[in-house]
């Protein structure tokens, strides 16, 4: 596991602590430096908090690359009660019912908010706070979480399955701009291009993009949006309509799960309730039902805001 010794609070942080502490209770940002800290409470539920785990450990609590602001709600003592990110993507881990409180209020407060998600109780309780002043729903769908422990080597590897390049950010944009279209209606290309495609060439430049590439056609594609120790969380996993029932998929998802638990415990994504076709080709290849998400849908300043 990789050490968290790297980080230290900072003095001057300490003394903030020690304000933050006789003042009302709220939700105040985080600091560089407060990174153990921080990864130290989420370890607590390593598979819920993979992306702010990841996010942390890819950016710094402090980063654009976040979307967003994580904040923290104190104690007394000043012990950390709850950790969230709140932006583009808003997720959280609370132990008690102030600090849901104290979070919801802080989002309320921040334009950006565009997707709530997490475990359903959580996303229940934290919409019945944030409800009555923050943005409108747009829509909300439930979700599966799904874990892969051990892979199944049940077919033919892929030797085919690589790490994207610069040459391949045409189709990628291309199938996710499509997968969010069909996920939350929105098309990233058209809402806000530019920020997308940064985000893609950001991937691609961290290798947390797989693919299968054959005759110039993408059949398959696997994001990786956060990795830690614990375990990683894949997305926007695509097998060519045109290719599938060829067994594309399963090569792929299997070879990748092996590089990926080769150096992660687990490795986990989300599935639509309703998508029992996806449900069942997880299954196939050795994942495994954890858990039941509620994702949310804001609308941003009135208007459909963007998604990748």
């Amino acid at each position: 596991m990789t050490p968290l010794s790297g980080f230290q609070i900072q003095p001057t942080i300490q003394a903030a602590f020690a304000q933050a502490a006789i003042s009302p209770f709220k939700a105040c940002p985080l600091f560089k430096g407060q990174e153990a800290e921080a990864l130290e409470f989420l370890a607590a539920h390593p598979l819920h908090n993979v992306y702010m785990a990841g996010f942390i450990r890819d950016n710094g609590l402090v980063s654009p690359f976040n979307r967003g602001t994580f904040y923290a709600c104190r104690d007394e003592a000043g012990r950390i009660e709850g950790v969230a990110l709140i932006g583009h993507v808003t997720q959280l881990d609370v132990r008690t019912a102030r600090a849901m409180e104290a979070f919801a209020s802080t989002a309320q407060a921040c334009p950006s908010v565009h997707v709530v998600m997490g475990q359903r109780a959580s996303v229940r309780e934290f919409w019945r706070h944030y409800s009555a002043g923050g943005q409108e729903l747009r829509f909300a769908c439930r979700e599966l979480l799904f874990e892969q422990k051990l892979p199944v080597a049940t077919h033919p590897a892929a030797p085919e399955l690589r790490q994207a390049t610069p040459a391949d950010l045409p189709h990628i944009l291309r199938v996710q701009a499509a997968m969010a279209v069909a996920e939350c209606g929105v098309n990233p290309l058209t809402t806000d291009p530019e920020g997308f495609r940064a985000r893609c060439e950001r991937r691609i430049e961290r290798g947390r993009i797989w693919v299968l590439v054959d005759g110039g056609k993408l059949l398959f594609k696997a994001d990786i949006m956060a990795e830690t120790p614990e375990t990683t969380y894949i997305e926007g996993v695509y097998v060519n309509r045109l290719y599938r029932r060829r067994g594309h998929g399963q090569r792929c998802l299997l070879a990748l799960g092996q590089i990926l638990l080769s150096r992660s415990d687990s490795v986990c994504l989300l599935v639509n309730e309703r998508n029992v076709v996806a449900q069942s080709f997880y299954y196939g290849v050795g994942y495994e039902l954890r858990g039941l998400y509620d994702t949310i849908y804001l609308y941003k300043e009135g208007k459909l805001s963007e998604d990748d």
